[in-house]
């Protein structure tokens, strides 16, 4: 009697170990479908993105947002192996979250095509309606990747300008293999800091260059960096910035034909000694005069920028991981990108100027009506803005133990300049 109870016993085990393995087999399959299926990881269709095929503009990101079969979900075990999901658009209304919302963010409505090497260098740049000429011209010229920010206006518009891009696409298809494209639809104008972190968080290489579309490189700086070990070290240190300058023609026809631009840092050099080239924005010298151009006509070598200005706002190449991001509450023109690097000088991260490469502005129109009105704005703005990352990064090297080491050697060399930081920190330190 006892051996059959044993039997019995030891099969209902069995019958349990086998339905225990069965099931277990089944949730990691379907766990497995779910996160690495191509419904759920398509290199060139974003799920929350428009169509593109026959008829690619068949629907479009107004609708999308309004569909929630569309919404892109994210998805993550936890220690107890049960799926946790939100969705996409909560998940990135809380990256953007300082942004001016309700916004559609919608990543890698075209991703590009060539594997990637991790430490390359990745334009992050954004781009307008009037623009797109100019981005296919950048992006034939470079050929590396790529990440642009589009903002879209939620309105009748949207559909022109989305055929515009498809357009570009089917006309240059170097566009098809190293841009990733990030859509913005909201009905806000000039949120350039948000703009300029959807590029950058969505940049997929190591390192990338904060720059402005509209302007030409002269030459190969991606090379130079990487073949250089010493560079590299730094930049991978996450500790450096890299300042490639920025020039301007003094007669502004003289900068609307870029293949006439020079070439070589010999080149440049003659041009400014006729008199025809000079810094750019050099009526605004706070802006770009801390590369210290005087120097790097004689320069040979990296070299350390030592007389900082909070209006300096340089076209830098630096480590993505680790560095902060641009202040989203600056809306419009004037400050915003200052804002932005300043948070990075203050972080602790050098900027440090390349000896040979240079980069050219190619001459277009400024809108000084609304760059104006939005200036005023923005200056009142930084001028809080500087006190309060002080204080919040000296509270946080203190904390951490950093206030006397070399990190926190930035902070204390700016923000003593202000006075109202200076009264704050003897209670802090």
């Amino acid at each position: 009697m006892r051996a059959e109870i044993s039997q019995s016993l030891s099969k209902a085990v069995k019958y349990i170990f086998i339905i225990y393995v069965t099931t277990s087999l089944i949730y990691t399959a379907r766990h497995l479908y779910t996160t690495y299926s191509p419904s759920s990881n398509d290199n060139n269709v974003h799920v929350a993105s428009l169509q593109r095929d026959a008829n690619p503009i068949s629907e479009h990101p107004i609708e999308a947002k309004k569909d929630a079969r569309l919404e892109k979900q994210i998805v993550w075990v936890n220690e107890q192996g049960v799926d946790q999901n939100m969705s996409e658009n909560f998940m990135l209304s809380k990256v953007f979250s300082d942004a001016m919302g309700p916004s559609k963010v919608i990543p890698y409505y075209f991703k590009a095509k060539t594997q990637l090497d991790s430490e390359d260098i990745t334009i992050a740049t954004l781009v307008t309606r009037d623009r797109f000429p100019v981005l296919s011209r950048l992006v034939t010229h470079y050929q590396g990747p790529i990440s642009v920010a589009i903002h879209i206006q939620d309105d009748e518009s949207h559909e022109e300008i989305l055929a515009e891009l498809h357009d570009l696409y089917r006309t240059n298809s170097l566009m098809k293999e190293y841009v990733d494209l990030h859509l913005i639809v909201d009905k806000f104008d000039r949120q350039f800091n948000m703009w300029r972190n959807v590029a950058k968080f969505f940049a997929r290489t190591d390192y990338i260059v904060m720059l402005d579309v509209d302007f030409h490189i002269c030459t190969d700086f991606r090379q130079s960096i990487r073949e250089n070990p010493a560079i590299m070290e730094k930049l991978r240190s996450g500790n450096t910035a890299l300042v490639i300058p920025a020039f301007e023609f003094v007669e502004q026809p003289d900068g609307l034909d870029w293949k006439t631009f020079p070439t070589s840092k010999t080149d440049l050099l003659q041009i400014v000694d006729e008199g025809k080239i000079d810094m750019f924005h050099r009526g605004w010298k706070k802006g770009h005069g801390s590369t210290n151009y005087t120097k790097w006509y004689e320069s040979d070598s990296v070299y350390s920028v030592t007389d900082y200005n909070f209006s300096y706002e340089p076209y830098v190449i630096y480590k993505k991981e680790g560095s902060p991001w641009c202040d989203e509450r600056f809306i419009g023109y004037g400050a915003n990108k200052a804002a932005c690097l300043y948070e990075i000088y203050l972080s602790g991260i050098e900027y440090e100027v390349l000896p040979h490469d240079f980069l050219i502005h190619q001459t277009h129109y400024y809108p000084e009506t609304e760059r104006a009105k939005e200036r005023t704005y923005n200056r009142k703005l930084y001028d809080s803005f500087r006190e309060e990352v002080c204080l919040r990064y000296a509270r946080m090297f203190i904390t951490a133990g950093d206030w006397d080491s070399p990190r926190a050697d930035n902070l204390r060399n700016e923000c003593r300049k202000n006075r109202a930081f200076r009264a704050a920190i003897k209670g802090l330190a």
